[in-house]
């Protein structure tokens, strides 16, 4: 029986980070999906994280969908290996696209870009306007202040104490898979539209 999640959208960095777990977790979730039939949708990227995450899913027989803006072609160089890769003309669009894409959203070690879509998907989601699992990587202690700023904004009283339930935060990719294999996919827009 096929799992309920058949395809989750990965954020993560265009770069590879300080710190050598940081590949190794994006490599492991690659693997993880292939191995799972999780299609891996993700930023179209052929370097850093991105790069290391749809590598190890194409090497592991694994479908994955590559989403990347005309403009960051060059920047970014779309991996050959991929079978399917999609431009878009804008970042807006690319999220989106992203969006519809995925069943779930799995968040690996990155920069402002990760952080701009991890947070969207969340906002998305405190807006009713999708249900879809939301889980996030911290692999070498990379979410923790992340996590923090979001616990302040709950003690500030700008978000509601309920918004924390809209994300899981896991240690590891064995954790994450498990996560994802026992996870129902959510409507994607459940009362509103984006």
């Amino acid at each position: 029986m096929p799992p309920a999640i058949r395809s989750a959208a990965v954020f993560c960095g265009s770069r590879l980070g300080a710190n050598p777990v940081f590949a190794q977790a994006a490599r492991a979730l690659g693997q993880g999906l292939a191995a799972r039939g999780i299609t891996l949708v993700y930023g179209g990227g052929g370097i850093g994280l991105m790069g290391t995450v749809a590598e190890a899913a194409v090497e592991a027989g694994g479908t994955v969908r590559g989403i990347i803006p005309e403009f960051l072609t060059k920047l970014e160089r779309p991996s050959p290996r991929l079978a399917e890769i999609e431009i878009t003309d804008s970042m807006h669009s690319r999220k989106r696209r992203m969006f519809d894409l995925a069943d779930a959203f799995v968040t690996l070690p990155g920069g402002l870009g990760t952080l701009d879509e991890t947070v969207e998907v969340l906002t998305w989601r405190q807006l009713r306007l999708h249900a879809k699992p939301v889980i996030i990587l911290d692999i070498g202690g990379w979410a923790q202040p992340v996590v923090a700023l979001i616990d302040a904004m709950i003690a500030h009283g700008f978000v509601a104490p309920d918004n924390r339930e809209f994300f899981r935060v896991v240690p590891d990719v064995p954790a994450a898979l498990a996560l994802l294999e026992a996870a129902p996919a959510g409507p994607a827009e459940p009362s509103g539209r984006l």
